[in-house]
């Protein structure tokens, strides 16, 4: 090869050729060439592009006057509201760091991720009040300025901002002069995953990641220009898959509602002509399961992102005769949420219900915008092979990566090892590329869509009095997809019931953590003392949740 390259001779990146990738691009060109079309309807509420841009401008410049600036992270605690949509432009236009928490948590690990993450602003909602009262209380003076969003429809509760959200964007400028990031690599958001040893970690994304990914859903999805989206996903999940992002870029409208419920959601289906929809299996049980009367007059397809689980036959069946048109992805907070895509084949039209569900039931493909994903063997780094049979590790590689974990540079550097992303997933690679999961090496649990460390509970279980040992698996359930079920082994002499142990967990953890089922037992070891989850697992069928 020729050391004489002409190509890179007085052609360096400029201001005219170069810009930084940031989603924000994408609501400044909406707002200007749509500035009429509705961007966000919540109840009897109407905000139109040119509304919702002039409002995120309103936070950015609010924020940017109280010091908020690159480095600082701006926290919020909020249902699928206005305000968190306006959120996920606003806080990043002043250059900070988004950082959108669970709402299922307790105080506890409310508390660690704000303290963690040094959030400045707190963004909260009253229904969550009695949990952000105890978790400000244990951050103690070092507690962020705290602001409440208004609403009406929300849950009775305590007010806890020190000024309301309205009067912090009525102190903004809204033709505030934001600007791009300096770098596509600076970080836009700050997500914490379950993990399994330990609190959680951070994931630090970036602006160039979620531009793609926004863009990735647009591709896989053939999302059309000015499309109708329910917010059935919570915004807190991996910034709701990026789709906040994502209707910006196409012009269409987000149909925000508090709370999941058939009995709201096929209304504003009817009323709004709904035309996509994402979320865990037992979203779309929720809606196939619900009275045929809720349904009547929907004519329209509709069209459903499904991740959390493989979408069982029944599930695929039912949303079949309900109109809804399943497309399966996969993904993980450290990758923008899907970051794989069961992109589906022609030919599996013409198949058998339950063959076709096979073909779904996969996790997929590469992402459009995600540079790869394989199935490898986690110590060798060599591919497994594609015979639908052999096991391996399923890994990504690409731009839509977080940058990695928050002051965590042990795991940060373990989880890049061998220069792939390792999501502890055990799968295999079947012959048409497609990969399948098998098993979860993290021992992570995802119920309903949420992830829950079966150490984690463990943890809590071995804080009881009468209980020697604990391990936690999960158990199929037909509404949640997986719940957790934990088998226990008492101390000597010790006494207990599955009522007096369920019950000392839920005054130890959130309740979607909380155990359904104990069964006692000794557990199964092997000579060194490991306990052998997998004999539990079958005891309790758990494989067939995930085959």
């Amino acid at each position: 090869m020729s050391a004489h390259n002409p190509y890179r001779l007085g052609l360096d990146k400029n201001a005219a050729n170069f810009v930084a990738l940031s989603p924000l691009s994408y609501i400044e060109r909406t707002a200007a060439i749509y500035p009429q079309r509705t961007a966000v309807v919540y109840g009897e509420r109407r905000q139109t592009w040119g509304e919702t841009y002039r409002r995120c401008r309103r936070l950015a410049s609010a924020l940017a006057a109280r010091g908020i600036g690159v480095g600082d992270t701006v926290a919020v605690m909020l249902p699928n509201v206005p305000a968190m949509y306006e959120a996920h432009f606003g806080v990043p236009m002043c250059g900070a760091v988004l950082n959108t928490l669970n709402t299922r948590l307790d105080p506890e690990a409310i508390a660690f991720m704000l303290q963690h993450g040094e959030a400045k602003v707190l963004l909260t909602d009253r229904e969550f009040a009695p949990v952000m009262e105890k978790a400000l209380a244990l951050l103690g003076p070092r507690r962020p300025l705290v602001v409440e969003v208004e609403d009406e429809t929300a849950p009775p509760g305590r007010h806890l901002g020190e000024l309301g959200y309205e009067a912090l964007l009525a102190s903004g400028d809204p033709d505030y002069a934001w600007r791009l990031p300096e770098d596509e690599w600076d970080a836009i958001s700050l997500n914490y995953t379950s993990g399994t040893t330990g609190n959680p970690k951070g994931v630090v994304t970036h602006h160039r990641g979620a531009y793609l990914n926004a863009a990735s859903n647009v591709i896989s999805w053939q999302m059309p220009h000015h499309s109708v989206y329910l917010w059935t996903l919570p915004m807190f999940h991996c910034n709701g898959w990026c789709f906040p992002w994502t209707m910006a870029l196409i012009a269409g409208t987000s149909v925000c509602l508090r709370r999941v419920d058939p009995v709201q959601i096929f209304p504003l289906i009817r009323a709004h002509h709904i035309t996509h929809l994402c979320g865990a299996p037992i979203v779309y049980s929720m809606l196939i399961n619900a009275p045929a009367e809720l349904r009547e007059g929907i004519t329209h397809t509709l069209h459903g992102q499904i991740a959390g689980a493989a979408p069982p036959v029944a599930v695929i069946e039912g949303c079949e005769a309900a109109g809804i048109e399943l497309t399966h992805v996969y993904g993980l907070t450290e990758v923008y949420g899907p970051a794989a895509v069961c992109a589906k084949q022609d030919d599996w039209a013409g198949l058998s219900l339950e063959a076709r569900a096979q073909m779904n039931g996969r996790q997929g493909v590469t992402a459009p915008m995600q540079q790869a994903v394989a199935v490898l063997d986690p110590v060798t780094l060599q591919p497994v092979p594609a015979d639908g049979q052999t096991m391996g590790e399923i890994f990504f590689r690409g731009n839509v990566v977080m940058k990695g974990y928050l002051k965590n540079p042990s795991a940060t550097e373990e989880a890049f090892a061998g220069g792939w992303f390792h999501t502890g997933d055990l799968a295999v690679m079947h012959p048409d590329g497609y990969v399948k999961i098998k098993d979860r090496s993290k021992d992570i649990i995802i119920s309903g869509g949420e992830n829950i460390s079966s150490i984690e509970v463990e943890d809590i279980l071995h804080r009881h009095p009468a209980v020697m040992l604990a391990a936690v698996v999960a158990q199929p359930d037909a509404k949640w997809g997986e719940v957790p079920c934990a088998f226990v082994e008492l101390k000597t002499n010790a006494t207990a019931t599955e009522e007096e142990i369920i019950a000392f967990c839920r005054s130890q953890m959130a309740r979607f953590k909380v155990p359904k089922r104990i069964e006692f037992c000794v557990l199964p070891k092997t000579s060194t003392g490991k306990i052998q989850k997998f004999v539990l697992r079958h005891q309790i069928k758990s494989a067939s949740a995930i085959e």
